[in-house]
């Protein structure tokens, strides 16, 4: 490739090329055949990075990202990577980006596991948001104020944040199974003025009334002067009090105001109202969300992401990883808590039809999401992991019940989806479907490692790493390496890195000292890879999780791949155990109702263990436990597991969703000292 490539034509050829293509054999090989680019995708991503600034200039012309000015530079280089500046003097607004599109197209359709169903048009999300910003701004919300969300996936949520955002506001937001000192340790550090927030929820078939909640944060959380009370879809909870400083609204006020008007006025007036929208022209960093570590390990890090590093990150992934267009239906399970919440609803700047749903993803019954994408031809269906584990264990299987006939990809993210997984999709869900395994974070916003449309995929391999992302892996000497495994690093600064954190030094020490210290000038993500000899990645866990018995560096990914084959067990977590001056591997398994972790199904774990890994992942101890600690993204919570057995306090349970499942581990210290 020429030094002097034309990015900008070359990145509309490769949105407008086919996507995915099963081969003839893809039954036998699990491989799918990708339609061949301009040139060669590692090439491409190669050039991307070492001509980085051509590269993201050409992304912001391509995906069509809306400026109201344009610098003229690209990147405004610091000492170190952490102070570099994308796009210096470029001004723009997230919202007015996501609502470039005014028509009677479907933007947004809402379903629950009771079957409710809602529909917006983008004409119609435009109006509320209209409404919902002349609202807030008359309440005197100014850019850089936070709003925050105790708020379902539901449609009213996605309104308010571009309300806020198209005012310049800070969007944050929990989902309602958070606990409410999990909320406050969130909420309190960034002082919201205005909280949007639902008054019960129903998950699994059972209604969940969050009124004492929602007096309790209005009451702890002094900077709050209006909460906004979004409709009952449900049985009529009680209505929270609010506070001297915080008066209760209800969203109808806000979704038909009118500026100088009573709550009831004017709703007809659509052209006027669209008129009067305005967006704030935020600089390119300036705060757009922020995020949550998971908090865990202590009070949760604010990490804050700018306007136009994460618009113009996720534009590109959709355009061109995902080649996400107006004909496309996306749905992405997730709650408002996880980051996939904001991947998902930025799909609105592709024009595209977005899926919400609030609920189980196995209530009423454990295909549900599957009936979804029938009724409502969804092209791009997003999971967990996790999720497509314990579907495997439910026994279903889609390809003998659902047509699926509009579905070309599946993603996959939150953890590793193993060898096994991608067996089950190819098998059980649609056989030759692009399946996208992804990973990045909360920290990025986005994705290192992800799907493209135009490279083979390896069974129990990420396709490629992200365009104009240089990772690699290094190893214990930074040195890097591929076929073996070692820490997941980026060599050089990205858009979409924080901003930094909210209330860090003026040095930004929390934030240097998360990512930066691993090695020199050098972003260290805090996962356990390998680069693959055929350009594929492969995840084996979080790197502060890594066992490391007898000084042999294993990732518990690489344990839960075999365990998942074991019929009986329907998940696992693995922790290091120190002992005797070494480290032990112990394995705690919940298993099916009638099974029992006896001395065979023991034997059998551990052979299924030894000849699928090696005999250094084989547990030294295994124990039967009722449940397994999770994070509320649904993550297993390793290092709480990790703390217990070893009889040390574990900090913020709040994070959990379920914090009493620590209870059998704190007894497993006892018994095993």
């Amino acid at each position: 490739m020429s030094t002097d490539i034309d990015f900008r034509q070359l990145l509309e050829q490769l949105h407008n090329t086919p996507s995915h293509s099963p081969e003839p054999d893809s039954d036998h090989n699990r491989q799918l055949a990708a339609f061949t680019p301009p040139v060669p995708f590692s090439k491409l991503h190669q050039h991307s990075i070492t001509q980085r600034e051509a590269f993201w200039r050409a992304c912001l012309a391509t995906t069509g990202i809306i400026t109201h000015t344009q610098g003229d530079e690209t990147l405004e280089r610091g000492k170190h990577i952490w102070q570099d500046r994308w796009f210096p003097g470029t001004q723009l607004n997230f919202a007015e980006n996501l609502l470039r599109y005014r028509d009677d197209h479907a933007a947004l359709i809402f379903a629950d596991e009771r079957g409710n169903r809602q529909t917006l048009s983008y004409s119609q999300l435009t109006e509320q948001v209209t409404h919902v910003a002349a609202w807030l701004r008359d309440q005197g919300v100014q850019a850089g104020d936070r709003v925050a969300g105790f708020a379902a996936n539901r449609i009213e949520t996605v309104v308010a944040m571009l309300a806020a955002t198209s005012l310049g506001a800070i969007w944050s937001s929990c989902s309602p199974d958070f606990g409410v000192n999990g909320v406050l340790d969130r909420f309190s550090q960034i002082e919201p003025v205005a909280l949007f927030a639902v008054n019960s929820h129903v998950y699994a078939g059972k209604q969940h009334s969050h009124h004492h909640t929602l007096d309790r944060l209005a009451t702890a959380l002094p900077s709050l002067k209006a909460l906004i009370v979004l409709p009952e879809l449900y049985d009529a909870s009680e209505q929270p009090n609010g506070s001297d400083n915080c008066k209760v609204h209800d969203w109808q006020s806000c979704v038909e105001y009118s500026s100088g008007s009573s709550a009831s006025s004017q709703t007809d007036k659509l052209a006027t109202e669209v008129e009067a929208l305005s967006f704030y022209p935020a600089d390119f960093d300036h705060p757009l969300f922020i995020m949550y570590s998971s908090g865990t390990t202590g009070v949760p890090k604010c990490i804050v992401h700018g306007t136009g590093g994460t618009l113009l990150q996720l534009r590109k992934e959709h355009h061109l990883h995902l080649q996400l267009t107006r004909d496309d239906t996306l749905f992405f399970f997730t709650t408002c808590g996880w980051m996939m919440w904001n991947w998902l609803v930025t799909g609105l700047a592709s024009g595209a039809t977005l899926v919400l749903f609030d609920g189980s993803p196995f209530h009423p019954q454990p295909d549900i999401l599957f009936d979804l994408c029938d009724e409502l031809d969804i092209t791009l269906l997003g999971v967990s992991a996790r999720y497509l584990a314990a579907a495997e264990k439910a026994g279903v299987k889609p390809l003998t019940t659902h047509r699926l006939s509009a579905l070309r990809a599946l993603m996959s993210t939150g953890s590793p989806l193993s060898e096994e997984g991608f067996d089950y999709v190819w098998r059980d869900i649609k056989p030759g479907i692009h399946l996208q395994s992804m990973s990045g974070g909360t920290d990025i916003i986005s994705c290192f490692v992800l799907g493209n449309p135009w490279q083979p995929v390896n069974r129990g391999e990420i396709q490629g790493a992200g365009l104009g992302m240089d990772v690699a892996v290094y190893n214990e000497a930074g040195q890097p390496v591929v076929g073996e495994k070692g820490e997941l690093v980026c060599r050089q600064s990205f858009p979409s890195m924080p901003v930094g954190f909210w209330n860090d030094t003026e040095d930004q020490q929390k934030y240097r000292a998360a990512y930066f210290e691993g090695f020199d000038n050098v972003w260290t993500h805090g996962d356990y890879a390998e680069q693959t000899a055929n350009g594929g990645w492969i995840i084996y866990g979080r790197s502060d999780t890594v066992l490391n018995p007898g000084g042999v560096r294993i990732g518990t990914a690489e344990i839960y791949r075999q365990v998942e084959q074991v019929d009986e067990v329907l998940e696992c977590v693995a922790v290091g155990q120190e002992w005797d001056g070494d480290i032990r591997i112990v394995l705690f398994v919940r298993l099916r109702d009638e099974a029992t972790l006896d001395e065979a199904l023991q034997a059998r774990i551990r052979q299924i263990i030894r000849h699928g890994a090696s005999p250094r992942h084989v547990p030294a101890l295994m124990e039967q436990v009722h449940d397994i600690p999770r994070t509320l993204n649904g993550k297993i919570a390793e290092t709480a597991v990790r703390e217990a057995i070893h009889g040390r306090p574990v900090k913020n349970q709040d994070s959990l969703a379920n914090p009493q499942s620590l209870r059998e581990y704190e007894s497993f210290a006892e018994r095993h000292r």
